[in-house]
């Protein structure tokens, strides 16, 4: 257990109706909700509700933005009102976490406490996603909506029910913060484009339309001396260097066997001597 005074994050996600007219109001058809230790970002708990809203006909009979909620999988569903408490209980007094929660989420949550009468949970700080990765992470995984997040990083498609995408938005976070932690780590190394392009390309021209070795193919980062900008002398000529990339590719090629890599490393010692 963490010590007390610790201040716990709760992500949370609402599935709503979208109102077809205008005047029309969002009625929230699930909450899901888990809390989070944000010391080593492990799941404490959680809780998920279908939640049937006062007017029914305004829940699509097939399913359209939210998966799986229908009219008839809510019509049985508890009301707000029944389920008020253990919201409350679940978001007061914790930092809130989400995905464009400071547009949406929170306005749905305080419009159903106003609409019971109650007053609403009230968070100790905020953590909008949308915000943060707009902000640190940039459009490089395109737009910012957490399906198209979720596919960048391979972590699946987005179902648009509660607790998984809660679930979802905290491994997003953490594989956003895992690439912006190397980048900062090595700004110069990671950020930096491709020093040589010709030099790429003028070796791909060298295969002469084979298909290059497994090792050549998988190759795609420049040599570590380029990538630092620095200038390493050769032990041969500039223009011998077609000849010696070639003998370096049938090496490489040849050793994908069962020789070792110590067999492999000596060959290359020995060829660039």
């Amino acid at each position: 257990m963490e010590a007390l005074g610790t201040v716990e994050i709760v992500f949370f996600d609402l599935e709503t109706t979208v109102p077809r007219k205008p005047g029309q109001r969002f009625w929230v058809l699930e909450f899901g909700a888990i809390v989070v230790c944000p010391r080593k970002l492990v799941e404490l708990e959680s809780y998920c509700t279908l939640i049937k809203p006062k007017d029914l006909s305004a829940v699509a009979l097939k399913s359209t933005r939210s998966d799986g909620i229908t009219r008839e999988a809510v019509e049985n569903a508890p009301e707000f009102e029944e389920v008020a408490d253990e919201i409350f209980r679940i978001l007061n007094g914790r930092v809130w976490a989400g995905h464009n929660i400071q547009r949406f989420d929170c306005a749905r949550i305080k419009e159903a406490f106003a609409e019971i009468g109650k007053p609403a949970p009230l968070p100790v700080g905020m953590i909008d996603s949308l915000g943060v990765l707009t902000e640190k992470f940039g459009r490089r995984a395109g737009n910012m909506k957490m399906a198209t997040l979720a596919s960048y990083f391979g972590l699946g498609q987005q179902k648009h029910r509660s607790l998984d995408d809660v679930r979802m938005n905290l491994e997003v976070l953490k594989h956003c913060a895992t690439v912006l932690f190397l980048e900062s780590s090595l700004p110069n190394v990671l950020n930096s484009k491709w020093p040589n392009r010709s030099l790429t390309m003028t070796t791909r021209s060298r295969s002469n339309g084979k298909l290059p070795c497994r090792e050549e193919t998988r190759r795609k980062s420049p040599p570590t001396s380029l990538a630092l900008g620095h200038q390493r002398t050769v032990p041969y000529t500039r223009g011998s260097l077609g000849k010696v990339t070639e003998s370096v590719k049938n090496l490489l090629c040849k050793s994908q066997g069962n020789q070792s890599l110590n067999t492999l490393l000596k060959h290359s010692h020995s060829l660039l001597r």
